[in-house]
């Protein structure tokens, strides 16, 4: 298990050099938040926000989406890919939404669990950013970097959720996320990390030759 005391210092270091952690999906409404989540599978944030503002104008409520015939909503959503799968579990969410959550997007991962489509990624990112609880997004960045840093050693995503739940101050673990996320895409890319230009190289079992 990580030092306290190493996990402290590698979240004070990207604390400073990432001091504004949040999700790059554009979203207004708790449920937008959900299906653009659900869009980001197998493709770019920036992507899905380049799509999302005509389909949200076109469906500018959580009704008229579980209303949508499937058919339009892939129009909208086609250059997201997988996008068959993705209107399906959109609409049937919406439809959920409104019949059993009254409209409202749950805050607890046992019932947004049960939203087609959803998974525990999504779900802490909802429990993270729209109800500020202890958050734990394990996404492709935030396993390429704890297995390298020495955080982990495992690539199962719930595996290293829970290793997380174990070492992270909660108050701290959804910013911790985004901020593996800001990271990856700036320094520690999958291809080619920059490891000189790194704050945490130091505390990076990688670099330092241990992995």
């Amino acid at each position: 298990m990580i030092k306290k005391e190493r996990i402290d210092e590698i979240i004070r270091l990207l604390e400073e050099e990432y001091p504004l952690a949040e999700c790059s999906l554009q979203y207004e409404k708790a449920y937008e938040l959900l299906f653009s989540v659900r869009l980001a599978a197998q493709c770019t944030d920036e992507r899905v926000n380049k799509v999302t503002p005509a389909f949200y104008a076109a469906y500018p409520t959580l009704r008229s989406i579980a209303e949508a015939d499937i058919e339009d909503v892939e129009r909208y959503i086609s250059s997201c890919g997988f996008f068959r799968a993705k209107a399906r579990d959109i609409v049937a969410s919406a439809k959920m939404l409104i019949s059993d959550y009254g409209g409202r997007v749950p805050d607890s991962m046992d019932e947004l669990l049960k939203l087609p489509g959803v998974g525990r990624k999504t779900a802490n990112l909802i429990l993270g950013d729209v109800y500020g609880q202890p958050s734990y997004v394990v996404d492709t960045h935030c396993i390429r970097l704890t297995n390298r840093i020495g955080i982990v050693s495992v690539k199962d995503p719930v595996k290293i959720e829970m290793i997380l739940r174990e070492v992270l101050p909660p108050e701290k673990s959804g910013d911790f996320c985004h901020r593996m996320v800001l990271h990856g895409r700036a320094v520690c890319d999958a291809r080619k990390p920059d490891c000189e230009n790194c704050r945490i190289k130091h505390l990076c079992d990688t670099y330092n030759g241990k992995k």
